[in-house]
Order: structure tokens, then sequence, then C-alpha cells
């Protein structure tokens, strides 16, 4: 990798591959929206099929998603699963591309940063052509953790998830409401995308099941979280349940701390966190919701309150779109800093 080149500057070629996903045409529109220096979209599927994107008003062919799509790209952001992108990142870095993957691919491996970009921009140093973003539950809650770290150790976290149905994708989303038509029509709701219909009742069951009996979305929020932060000895337990909620994943955290820190200092550090908004005055029920929160790329957090059952114990509630900032606002802002900080691979 070189810090020196032409290719760091505006008028950048940048790919989406899984352009036609819900999280795909999310990132485009926030390139969009950001005014990210993009000369040349160029966007990916697996199948492209005469489909198109719509970017700063024209229509854009989709093109096939193959290792010569990547021939003279200077970022791509993948969000098409972990196959594609283990098959298709190594070949874009090859090409001098810098990818930011959305996948489970890359995010344990050892070389490869898994950034979130409000606290660890400093992971993208030395990069070898794959940055990996992290999980949506975790996404949401790093910043937090990372808040609390700096003010007071952490010594234990707890977390629940409460998970929308976009985070297994738009197919989902229209499952729930295919369940909450029927459930309207007195009919018996069914899901085809899982095996319960969460329109009934929350599934406390996301990803597949592993031999301790936790899930795979479990783990991904525990050693997600120990990489990002930096305590791989970090204790953290996690239970992740789907909810009838089209965006935006809420989280119920107890944390144990090293030293004791009020709710009130507690409000002040999150506060201060870039992207964090604090929402919490129980006298007129104020605190985050999953609907507020959805089409922002804010995290927000209330009922910041004394955790009594353990030394210097805290609870909090914390919510984020998790198709925005949890999944390609972060990616947009990865990208943002490895052009600010000249890091694009070659």
């Amino acid at each position: 990798m070189s810090n020196a080149s032409e290719r760091q500057g505006p008028g950048l070629v940048v790919a989406v591959v899984g352009a036609t996903g819900l999280v795909g045409r999310t990132m485009i529109q926030i390139l969009e929206e950001r005014n990210f220096p993009v000369a040349e979209l160029r966007p990916l599927a697996a199948s492209a099929s005469g489909r198109s994107v719509r970017f700063r008003g024209a229509e854009i062919p989709v093109a096939e998603a193959m290792p010569d799509a990547f021939e003279g790209v200077d970022i791509a952001l993948f969000s098409a699963g972990a196959g594609a992108s283990l098959q298709l990142a190594p070949e874009a870095a090859k090409r001098g591309c810098t990818v930011v993957d959305n996948s489970s691919a890359w995010r344990m491996d050892p070389t490869v940063p898994l950034v979130v970009s409000q606290v660890n921009p400093e992971a993208l140093d030395g990069h070898q052509g794959i940055i990996a973003n992290p999980n949506c539950s975790t996404m949401q809650l790093a910043p937090l953790l990372h808040a609390l770290q700096q003010a007071a150790g952490l010594r234990r976290v707890v977390v629940a998830t409460y998970q929308a149905v976009s985070g297994a994708g738009g197919d989902s989303v229209e499952d729930l409401r295919a369940q909450q038509r029927a459930l309207v029509a007195g009919e018996t709701p069914a899901s085809t995308t899982v095996r319960h219909a969460v329109v009934l009742s929350p599934i406390p069951a996301i990803d597949i099941f592993l031999p301790d009996g936790s899930t795979k979305e479990e783990t991904k929020v525990v050693n997600e979280s120990r990489k990002i932060l930096s305590l791989p000895a970090l204790r953290i337990s996690a239970t992740a349940v789907r909810v009838p909620v089209e965006v935006g994943h809420s989280e119920a955290v107890h944390v144990e701390l090293e030293r004791p820190l009020s709710p009130e200092s507690a409000r002040t550090v999150f506060a201060q966190t870039a992207g964090v908004f604090v929402q919490d005055d129980p006298a007129t029920h104020t605190y985050p919701l999953a609907a507020e929160a959805a089409g922002s790329d804010g995290i927000f957090v209330g009922r910041v309150r004394v955790d009594q059952s353990v030394e210097n114990g805290l609870a909090f509630w914390v919510v984020s779109d998790n198709v925005r900032k949890g999944a390609a606002t972060n990616a947009v802002e990865i990208a943002e800093l490895l052009v600010a900080r000249r890091l694009l691979h070659e």
C-alpha cells in the first residue's frame, strides 16, 4: 500500500457490490447525500439482468460482479454476503481497489481492520486493501462502550438486542408486512423467511445456533466488540432477539465499570461522543424509539440509570437505524476517512 497517489483526491471510481439489495441501495443513496467525490459509480450485482440504479439524477446500469469489474476502481463498498466477499474482495484488492466489506467474511481476520468510524479510525493505518464493517448490532453499541471505557473502564457488559427484520434483508420487510396483513384479515400469519411468525412473538434466535447454545449473531457482538475496543479479555454476553419492527435495532445494555460513574456523568460522556444523541427524560416519556431513529445516522441513548445489581453498574437503552449507521453510513464514513487520510490501496 502506498500513500502517494493521484488516486486520493476528487474524482474517484466507486463500485458498490450488491447494488440492488437493501444496504447496497442505501450505500448509493448515502454517497449522494454526503457528496462523496464519485467521478464514476460502478454498481455491481451477482445478476445484473437489465437492472439499473439511480444516482445523481441518472439511471446507471448494473454490471455483473466479477473480478475484471474492479479494473480501475478506487473504492468498492461490498454488501453482497460473505461468500461473494470471500471470492471477490481479494480480486478487487489485487487490482489496486480498497474494499470496505459489510459482510462477516473478514471481520475477525487478524490482518483486516474492523472499524467503527468514530471509535477506531487509527485501525485503518497499514490496511492491506480490505477493511471490515461491523455487524449492525455491534456498530451502535461500540461508540457507547468506548466512551464508557475511556471515562471509567469496562469490567463487564450484558446486552440484549431487539433487532428489526430489515437486518435479515429487504425480503424480510415484505415478509413482516404480509404477516401483518394476515393478522388483520383474521388469518394465521406465517413467515416465508424464518421459522416463526415474528408478528406474533419476538424470536430469541438470529442466525444459526452454535454448539454452546449461543447464536452466531450473539457471538458477532461479543467478538467484534472486543476487537474494535482492543479489549480481547472483555467479559461480554449477548442475547439477540428479532422483533416485529421494520427498521431500527434497539438494545438493553447493562455494564459494570471499573470506577464509579453517575447516570448524569454518563449522559454527558455519551453526549460528547460523535454521532451519539441523548434522549432521556422520564417525566415526559422521552427515550429512544426505533420509529424515530429510522432514516437517521445517529445513535440514540436513553433510560440511563444505576444498575444496583453490580458495583459501579449502569443500564441504558440504545437505538439506531440498522440499515444506515448500522451498515451503509459507516461504510461510507470509512471511505471518507480513507480519502481524507490518503490511505487508498494500490
